[in-house]
């Protein structure tokens, strides 16, 4: 086992730069995601770290070892493809044990390793089975055991429950991180995907054309994300973002879009150096389980909306609201709002919690003031 050294990454495919100086340091046994939308540089960087992919510039360290140049067979890594790549004329014994043969293990030996990793990937009936003859999650299974059965330093994962369907995608997930945890080798797990990331990894790592926007644990990728694009990147629905000014009223200073006024805590504005920002064109962002949606509108700073979408989902209902010039879409529980009339148009009022509230350069899209909900003490002090 071993941790993970990336210093100045760079690949470029002629004058397309598609990883671009990317620097990562993983720790011995952690379970960290490279997540980003497809072009993103994410499988890129997984196939330099395999040994698939040479880099442009840059150092790769495995352990102590700089292995920055070596072939694919000198790194001592495991890997699972998005589509397995498992020899079809073989059985899911001959699969599993095929790494093992290339390195003239025994007979003995190869049986036992195959045996054990079968039992714990529960494929023992499947294993004179050839993979034609396998469910999706069996196949899943068997590319999983033929990576865990190499021990080797660090395993790697592209994608690898892509082509599974919702319901065993989810088994998966928790069956992965145990196995995962209960093996403790260093692995790094490629996905577009950011439930899947924010349930299993220990730390995430954000890309976006190519280059590393954020490198932090799902918690603080959700609840502190260094720009507006990791914002609404993460989260189901997304962050709602909307244009916004901010400006001075009577009882402080609030963000304004039009005839909608958000109240903003004076206190948090100077913790966040934001006085001299009065006037400046900014972004505000809320996820839609800050925003309280109610009968009718107020003078209690709510806001007038009218219902364009319902969502109903089970246990929660999206709102998707139209306030002035832009949308809000709002998450409640089905109990929360089972009264609520649910035809297009209906008028309604939403508030925006203010303790959720985040503010997002308009031009950089860097985050200018997290949300106050999210600060430590110190921070708000």
């Amino acid at each position: 086992m071993a941790g993970i050294s990336i210093e100045s990454l760079n690949k470029r495919f002629g004058s397309f730069v598609a990883v671009n100086d990317v620097n990562i340091e993983v720790e011995d046994g952690e379970f960290v995601f490279l997540l980003g939308p497809s072009g993103c540089g994410k499988t890129t960087t997984l196939r330099m770290l395999a040994g698939l992919e040479m880099p442009s510039d840059g150092r790769i360290s495995i352990g102590a070892r700089n292995v920055t140049y070596l072939r694919p067979r000198h790194r001592n890594v495991g890997m699972v493809f998005q589509d397995y790549g498992l020899y079809r004329h073989m059985t899911v014994f001959g699969n599993i044990a095929y790494p093992l043969q290339v390195r003239r293990l025994s007979k003995d030996e190869i049986r036992r390793k195959v045996d054990a990793v079968a039992e714990t990937m529960q494929i023992t009936e499947v294993l004179q089975r050839k993979p034609d003859q396998l469910s999706g999650g069996q196949l899943q299974r068997v590319a999983i055991a033929r990576m865990l059965v190499r021990d080797a330093d660090i395993f790697l994962m592209d994608e690898p429950m892509s082509h599974l369907d919702a319901q065993l995608r989810g088994h998966m997930r928790a069956e992965l991180r145990h196995i995962q945890k209960d093996i403790g080798v260093t692995t790094i797990f490629v996905t577009h995907d950011q439930l899947e990331a924010m349930t299993m990894a220990d730390r995430i790592i954000v890309m976006k054309d190519g280059e590393m926007l954020q490198f932090a644990t799902p918690r603080e990728i959700f609840e502190r994300p260094k720009n507006e694009f990791v914002a609404t990147f993460v989260g189901e629905p997304q962050m709602n973002v909307i244009d916004v000014t901010l400006a001075k009223t009577d009882t402080g200073v609030a963000a304004v879009a039009g005839d909608v006024v958000v109240p903003l805590d004076q206190g948090w504005i100077v913790a966040n150096s934001l006085g001299d920002r009065v006037g400046e064109p900014l972004r505000l962002g809320i996820r839609p389980e800050h925003v309280a949606i109610a009968g009718q509108p107020d003078a209690d700073h709510s806001i007038p909306a009218n219902l364009y979408a319902f969502e109903p989902t089970g246990a929660e209902n999206l709102y998707v609201m139209r306030c002035g010039g832009f949308e809000v879409t709002t998450r409640t529980s089905t109990t929360d709002t089972a009264h609520f009339d649910k035809t297009e148009g209906a008028s309604f009022a939403l508030r925006f919690d203010p303790q959720w509230v985040y503010l997002f350069d308009r031009k950089s899209g860097d985050t200018i003031a997290y949300a106050a909900a999210s600060l430590t003490d110190d921070e708000k002090e």
